[in-house]
């Protein structure tokens, strides 16, 4: 019914914003991961938008991107994961970390979202992994068929130290992913520049 709503930003507050659009404000709920993309309040926005309708309620949810929109009906349309969940996910997760943990099997990744648990991550990898496409990977980040290849060395010595850390395969393919590998660089350098990258994820 609503696709999408273009207007000032006129306020945040928890995971909502609000949009002012033709002197009406929309209240929008959003993943926390979208709000540090956010332009200054009374900047202008675009926000694509699922609207949901239940009995008691009518809510909007909202996406910087189709893709992003696309990927939330993707996870709602799993059994057992409602917008609340989805929200969740992708708010520990930006779609492009929740594309790589699907394509990896990386359910301790989508486990951290609050309200999601062990098995509910392996329903969502069981029923999402074959519908995301290798292509549809962020440029920055590591298809399947790749990561064997380009993790390789002192490189894919950081993969498996940040593993041994705790860390997800999800979150260790993609810091190292970001990491500027120079010549005569050891698996300890490569460690220590992906921490840095860990940091701001």
């Amino acid at each position: 019914m609503i696709s999408y709503v273009k207007g000032r930003l006129a306020d945040i507050f928890g995971d909502t914003i609000v949009v002012e659009a033709g002197s009406l404000g929309f209240n929008i709920r959003v993943p926390l991961s979208l709000l540090d993309t956010l332009p200054d309040i009374g900047r202008e926005v675009l926000i694509y938008t699922y609207f949901q309708v239940k009995e008691d309620a009518m809510t909007l949810y909202g996406f910087s991107s189709r893709q992003d929109l696309d990927m939330f009906k993707m996870l709602i349309g799993v059994n057992g994961v409602g917008p609340k969940g989805a929200l969740a996910i992708l708010s520990v997760l930006t779609p492009d970390s929740l594309r790589i943990a699907l394509v990896t099997g990386d359910a301790k990744a989508i486990a951290k979202a609050p309200g999601v648990g062990s098995k509910t991550a392996q329903r969502i990898i069981l029923d999402l992994k074959d519908k995301v496409p290798a292509e549809a990977l962020a440029s920055g980040f590591l298809a399947p068929r790749e990561e064997k290849k380009a993790m390789e060395g002192a490189a894919g010595e950081a993969v498996d130290a940040l593993a041994a850390l705790g860390y997800s395969q999800a979150e260790a393919y993609r810091a190292v992913s970001q990491v500027e590998i120079a010549d005569g660089m050891t698996a300890e350098d490569v460690l220590k520049a992906s921490l840095k990258h860990l940091a701001f994820l």
